[in-house]
C-alpha cells in the first residue's frame, strides 16, 4: 500500500500538472465498491469545476474543487489508493491501462486517470458549503511531518502497545505504514516490540526525528517502489535502494553486518537489526 511519501509524491506531481484546470467530463466505472459517495453526487462535484489544489492528507489525495474563475473550494474529491491504486496524468492518445475506474477529462484535453487492479482504493466527495469555509477533510490522526516534540511524546508515552503497532495506528499518526515504521525504528535504534510506555523521553525524541528524516528523504527520492507504486507520470521511486531493514531479511545490516531479522507483529511482517536496535 502506498504510504505517506508515495502519496505525497503523487499529490505534488498531480498538483503541478493540473492545478487551475477545469474538468469538462467525467467517466466513472461500473465497480460500486470503489465509490464511497453516490455516483451522481460525485459527478456533480467534479464536472465543470476547476481544480484549485491537489494535496495529501494522511494517505488520501485531496482535490480542492472550485467554481471556474474562483479560488475558494466548494467541494473535495478524496482519493485513497488502497493496495494497488495509481493516479496518472496522461494525454488522451495514451491507451487506457487495464482496470481504469475513473477518468477526468480536463479543458486542455489531458486526463486524470484512477487505475486500481485489486479495487481496494476508494473515491468519495465532500461538500464544503457555499462559502467554502468548512474545514474539509482532515484525516484521522496527527500529521507526522509537523507534529511537535511535546505532542509526539504525549501521544505515545503512556501507551502499552508495541511501538511498531502504534506507528501504524492511523488514528494516532496518519500516513505511516509498514515500510517507514520499520525504517524509522531502525534509525532510532529501537526494537519494534518495545512497549511505548517504557521508552524514555530521549528515545521518543530520537524516534520522532528519525521518522521525520526518513519520510522527508523518501519524498525527495520519489517514494519506495516495492510493488505497484508509480508517480503521476508512471515513474517508479528510488527510496527502496536506501532501505536499511525493510524486506532485507537475512541480508547484512548496513551499519554492523548482523543479518536482518523478520518477525510478525500484529499481523505485519516486521524487519529489524538485533544489534543496532535495543
Amino acid at each position: 500500500m502506498p504510504e505517506l511519501p508515495e502519496v505525497e509524491t503523487i499529490a505534488q506531481g498531480v498538483n503541478t500538472r493540473v492545478r487551475g484546470r477545469r474538468i469538462v467530463s467525467v467517466f466513472l466505472g461500473s465497480k460500486p465498491e470503489l465509490l464511497k459517495s453516490p455516483r451522481n453526487e460525485m459527478l456533480r462535484a467534479l464536472k465543470h469545476h476547476s481544480i484549485a489544489q491537489v494535496r495529501r492528507v494522511g494517505k488520501h489525495i485531496v482535490f480542492d474543487l472550485a467554481r471556474e474563475a474562483e479560488t475558494s473550494p466548494i467541494a473535495q474529491w478524496l482519493v485513497h489508493l488502497g493496495m494497488t491504486g495509481r493516479l496518472l496524468v496522461a494525454q488522451p492518445e495514451v491507451p487506457l491501462p487495464a482496470h481504469t475506474h475513473a477518468v477526468l477529462r480536463l479543458d486542455d484535453q489531458r486526463e486524470i486517470r484512477f487505475v486500481d487492479a485489486r479495487r481496494f482504493g476508494r473515491l468519495s466527495v465532500l461538500w464544503l458549503g457555499e462559502d467554502g469555509m468548512s474545514k474539509g477533510f482532515v484525516g484521522t490522526g496527527r500529521e507526522p511531518l509537523t507534529i511537535s516534540a511535546e505532542e509526539f511524546i504525549a501521544l505515545f508515552h503512556r501507551r502499552k502497545a508495541p511501538m511498531k503497532s502504534l506507528l501504524l495506528n492511523q488514528s494516532l499518526l496518519h500516513g505511516v505504514g509498514n515500510i517507514y515504521a520499520d525504517e524509522s525504528l531502525f534509525h532510532a535504534g529501537i526494537r519494534p516490540k518495545r512497549q511505548a510506555s517504557r521508552l524514555t523521553r530521549a528515545e521518543l525524541l530520537r524516534l520522532r526525528k528519525a521518522l521525520q528524516t526518513v519520510l522527508r528523504k523518501a519524498i525527495a527520492s520519489g517514494g519506495s517502489s516495492v510493488s505497484d507504486y508509480v508517480d503521476a507520470d508512471g515513474v517508479q521511486g528510488f527510496f527502496q535502494l536506501e532501505h536499511c531493514v525493510y524486506l532485507r531479511t537475512g541480508e547484512p545490516c548496513r551499519a554492523c553486518q548482523t543479518p536482518i531479522q523478520r518477525i510478525v507483529l500484529a499481523g505485519r511482517g516486521t524487519h529489524y537489526c538485533s544489534r543496532c536496535q535495543s
